[in-house]
């Protein structure tokens, strides 16, 4: 990692809860998704800078997540369903790309991220449905800023 890079935020927020039984990529939220990601929109909306990315899987259910935010978003299919970590970085060019990013999409690819960035190779963390880990790189390592879970807020 970069350390010319002095301190660049990553939000790793997972989708909310979906329905059951259909492709993969085509699950919707249901109504107790639709909560969760309200209420994570708008715990971040009061704690996000002016000036950030917001990159989402071209899942629907991820897709609907990120619109609860009311805000404008990428959708980059390198972070599909089936995704890695070393897919994820590249694809988001963190902490290179300095500033906040907030990643939404999916189990078990977010927490493979979040335990790589931590320094926790070839494990995996879970990250509950709708919750964000914000995480921080600054002076060459990564710490964890918050855990927020829908069902807390």
């Amino acid at each position: 990692m970069s350390k010319s890079v002095k301190s660049a935020q990553l939000i790793l927020w997972r989708h909310a809860h979906a329905e059951e039984g259909l492709a993969d990529s085509a699950r919707r939220l249901t109504s107790r998704g639709h909560k969760q990601a309200a209420r994570i929109a708008q715990w971040l909306d009061a704690r996000l800078p002016d000036q950030y990315r917001l990159i989402v899987s071209p899942a629907v259910r991820a897709q609907q997540t990120a619109r609860a935010l009311s805000r404008k978003f990428l959708t980059d299919h390198e972070l599909s369903v089936d995704t890695n970590p070393s897919r994820m970085i590249a694809a988001i060019n963190w902490p290179e790309s300095g500033g906040t990013t907030v990643l939404v999409g999916h189990q078990p690819s977010l927490g493979a991220l979040a335990a790589l960035l931590i320094g926790r190779h070839n494990e995996s963390w879970n990250i509950r449905k709708g919750a964000v880990w914000w995480l921080e790189h600054r002076d060459g390592g990564v710490s964890i800023r918050a855990i927020i879970d829908p069902s807390l807020i």
